[in-house]
């Protein structure tokens, strides 16, 4: 449940992220869009300002060269004439600026490519009358002056100026409203983007809140969790030891109430063995009394077995078979109560942490079982092998009671190999010891760890322990065992134990 909710706040949190990051996208798409379009605006509305400017300083020129032209006609002085070229140099640049500007109004085109022939007429007038006026035939130039025609050239011009300007009135009224338009709607969604932004921001900061107070809480949760589970622990560790400990003691006390009346039935049938003789030399002395017709003897002392015959003998032999099955019974009890009371003895015992030179360890094992691996033509080899911390008589334990188990079930004929190797892995050492024996059936992996249980043909002797006791003693160093078998294909235990004494072992009793 609490999953659910956590995974579906996730999926709210990447799907408001997600909103957030197209909608400031678009704002941002936007944004751009409308500073741009302004800023074209406000060129527009400049190339405006110019115009008019140019248009006014055209003008300005063309008056400035009619007041040289006046000026020279009436008193021929050079300086006029001077003014005038100046006037005509600056002109025509300032006309075909004017044209460049306008070329993209038809409508200012228009009247552009009206008044340039206007100003080309005006223009010739005046380089005419002052050429004349040069030549000393000042009357043909004021002919030309009173005729008029300049004058109406000039006002043609004035309104076709008129006109241009009217054009770029209406255009600055328009390129301003729509430069104002853009401004303000870029200016609008900016402050739409900025604030929210300033409301993801608020959630953000509200959802970094929720989601701390959540995993303050956790943690908080987690924290007494651990220290429940840690009383919980020690509480059951404690239980766990307790119950431990009134198990062996049950244990010893069982296996040593055993071992008091199975004395009395080992000592009652040797006195039955003894009495057996006895019985039997006594029948066979009646038998061959009452064949001789002769008094039979009242102590009988032969030591030798009686002669019996027919059914006296099969009464024998029956005896002796059932005294031979209660002392081997008798015998079998005797070692699983010595196990039992070993299993307890060892259960009770403190480990000793120390380091261990593995190789060095399982080479005195291989020496001691040499004679053992040489009448079964096996070979021990030892491969590197990582050193430990942990208790070295359980380790010996461990690695005694496998390579005994590998050449006790060695494949009859067949040359033995067993191999120890280990490596390590996240902090553990893993040791596998293998060989090429006889194989243990996969049904039965579990079995062979069970106390008092064996598995397969039971012709070597055992009582079925020492697995069990190997796998405790693995568990009580903080490892794990494990074994991979088939039939006639040989075995490979692998012991998994920590590398270093592992700092919480309690050292649980088993």
């Amino acid at each position: 449940m609490i999953a659910d909710v956590q995974r579906k706040r996730a999926v709210g949190h990447i799907l408001l992220l997600a909103a957030g990051l197209l909608v400031l996208t678009a704002i941002s798409a936007g944004s751009v869009h409308l500073v741009n379009k302004a800023r074209e605006d406000a060129r527009a509305v400049q190339r405006t300002v110019e115009v008019e400017n140019q248009i006014s300083l055209v003008q300005l020129q063309l008056r400035r060269a009619e007041s040289a032209q006046r000026g020279y006609l009436a008193t021929l002085r050079p300086d006029f004439r001077t003014d005038f070229e100046q006037a005509m140099s600056e002109l025509a640049p300032a006309l075909t600026r004017l044209g460049r500007l306008v070329s993209d109004n038809p409508v200012q085109r228009g009247l552009m490519n009206e008044m340039m022939p206007l100003y080309d007429q005006r223009i010739d007038e005046f380089r005419t009358t002052m050429e004349l006026a040069r030549s000393q035939r000042l009357n043909d130039a004021s002919k030309i002056v009173r005729e008029g025609i300049g004058r109406d050239t000039m006002k043609h011009i004035d309104d076709l100026a008129v006109r241009m300007r009217t054009e770029e009135d209406r255009l600055f009224v328009e390129r301003t409203t729509n430069a104002d338009r853009s401004q303000t709607l870029a200016a609008s969604i900016t402050g739409i983007g900025s604030g929210f932004v300033v409301v993801l921001a608020g959630i953000a900061i509200f959802l970094v809140r929720r989601s701390s107070r959540a995993r303050d809480e956790a943690d908080a949760r987690l924290r007494d969790s651990h220290l429940n589970l840690e009383a919980t622990i020690d509480e059951r560790t404690a239980d766990l030891r307790e119950a431990n400990d009134e198990i062996q003691r049950f244990a010893y006390i069982v296996s040593h109430d055993l071992r008091s009346p199975l004395v009395n039935i080992m000592g009652f049938t040797s006195e039955l063995e003894e009495l057996r003789g006895d019985i039997f030399k006594r029948i066979a002395a009646l038998s061959r009394v009452q064949s001789e017709a002769t008094p039979a003897p009242e102590n009988v002392t032969d030591t030798a077995e009686p002669l019996l015959e027919g059914p006296d003998q099969k009464l024998s032999e029956d005896f002796s078979e059932a005294l031979s099955f209660i002392k081997s019974s008798i015998g079998k009890m005797d070692r699983l109560i010595s196990a039992i009371l070993n299993l307890t003895r060892e259960g009770r015992r403190e480990f000793e942490p120390v380091r261990i030179d593995t190789k060095e360890l399982i080479e005195g094992i291989a020496a001691t079982v040499a004679h053992q691996a040489a009448e079964a033509q096996a070979e021990i080899r030892i491969d590197a092998l990582p050193n430990i911390v942990t208790d070295r008589l359980a380790l010996e334990q461990i690695f005694s009671n496998l390579i005994d188990n590998a050449l006790k079930y060695l494949k009859t004929g067949v040359p033995g190999e067993i191999t120890i190797r280990g490596r390590t892995k996240l902090g553990f050492a893993v040791f596998e010891i293998s060989d090429n024996g006889r194989g243990i059936d996969p049904k039965d992996h579990q079995r062979i760890f069970d106390l008092f249980r064996r598995a397969g043909t039971q012709d070597k002797p055992g009582q079925g322990i020492g697995l069990a006791h190997v796998r405790a003693l693995v568990r009580r160093l903080g490892g794990t065992m494990s074994v991979a078998s088939e039939l006639h294909q040989g075995s490979t235990f692998t012991i998994t134990l920590p590398i270093n004494w592992p700092a919480g072992n309690r050292n649980i009793r088993i």
